[in-house]
């Protein structure tokens, strides 16, 4: 059976070249027949890949041929199925979009808590600690006694910040704080964005939720439920393992076993979730695409619809 490696990895480093980086990247990647997407900005780079092991070796070599990612770090899972069918560099304002220039992850990010050391941090009834993820990564797993923000992007996370009576208590005296996100990426942001308002005290999980289910043996563990991830496999859990947890083509959020019970979802088509926010005309569009995707499998060929 062909094995599929997943590589995802990030660098806050400052690119001013970026945009010249993107073709040159893309190449590499193709040849390589590794797909994906890679994000570029002057913050640095951001990225899932997955491909041939061969493949994605090869691409994160040539990266590091970059002095400036020389010590690129990343994490590696396995699947049976591809995780991606098209391959995407894209050239933005920020690897992760939070709207506040001052948080410079480069200059300010909070300190590192290796995964073996987390349990003992956040456990301190001291330390305020902070999902920084989208409502429905949260809705499927998290770390037990965690705040959720209830936010529908990393962009609403600065407003959120600047209400929440645990970050901004009476006495005025800012709190320890301990933030969590899927990789890494967006807790470091976080905590840039926490240290540039004046908070002292500010720790991220180093690797993410990934890194620490990869890590920490269940028995010993402090997270609850599944951890989404925004590739085929949906959601991972302890040691990586692919869990149980579907995905709605439709709205691109996480349906269990029970969801699908549902009179309201339809494969491929929408979930309780999005059928009354979408159009007969979006459904039967999507019941196009779901008829095209199974005459493509039906004679062998790959089928991933339009590009964009």
């Amino acid at each position: 059976m062909t094995q599929f490696l997943t590589a995802a990895f990030y660098k806050f480093v400052e690119l001013p070249d970026y945009a010249a980086l993107k073709e040159p990247l893309l190449a590499v990647c193709q040849q390589q027949g590794v797909k994906g997407m890679i994000l570029l900005a002057t913050e640095g780079i951001n990225s899932t890949l997955a491909g041939p092991a061969e493949g994605v070796h090869a691409v994160l070599a040539y990266l590091r041929q970059d002095p400036r990612l020389a010590d690129l770090q990343h994490k590696e899972a396995w699947s049976d199925k591809p995780p991606f069918y098209r391959m995407k560099v894209r050239l933005k304002r920020e690897i992760v979009t939070l709207g506040v220039p001052e948080a410079n992850p480069a200059k300010l990010a909070g300190t590192y808590v290796k995964p073996t050391d987390w349990n003992q941090l956040i456990s301190d009834p001291d330390v305020v600690l902070v999902d920084t993820r989208n409502h429905y990564e949260v809705d499927i797993g998290s770390f037990t006694g965690a705040l959720n923000p209830h936010i529908d992007s990393f962009a609403q996370l600065p407003q959120w910040v600047a209400q929440t009576p645990a970050l901004n208590p009476a006495t005025g005296k800012k709190p320890k704080v301990a933030m969590f996100c899927t990789g890494g990426i967006r807790c470091e942001k976080s905590t840039a964005l926490l240290r540039a308002q004046g908070f002292d005290e500010v720790y991220h999980l180093e690797g993410g939720i990934l890194k620490y289910l990869e890590t920490v043996p269940p028995e010993q563990s402090l997270w609850q439920g599944a951890c989404f991830v925004f590739d085929e496999r949906v959601s991972v859990g302890h040691g990586l393992e692919v869990g149980d947890y579907g995905l709605c083509r439709a709205c691109r959020m996480p349906i269990s076993e029970a969801d699908k019970l549902s009179p309201l979802f339809e494969d491929g088509v929408s979930c309780a979730r999005c059928h009354a926010i979408t159009s007969e005309a979006q459904k039967s569009g999507a019941r196009e695409r779901k008829r095209q995707w199974k005459l493509a499998k039906a004679r062998g060929l790959d089928w991933v619809g339009a590009s964009k």
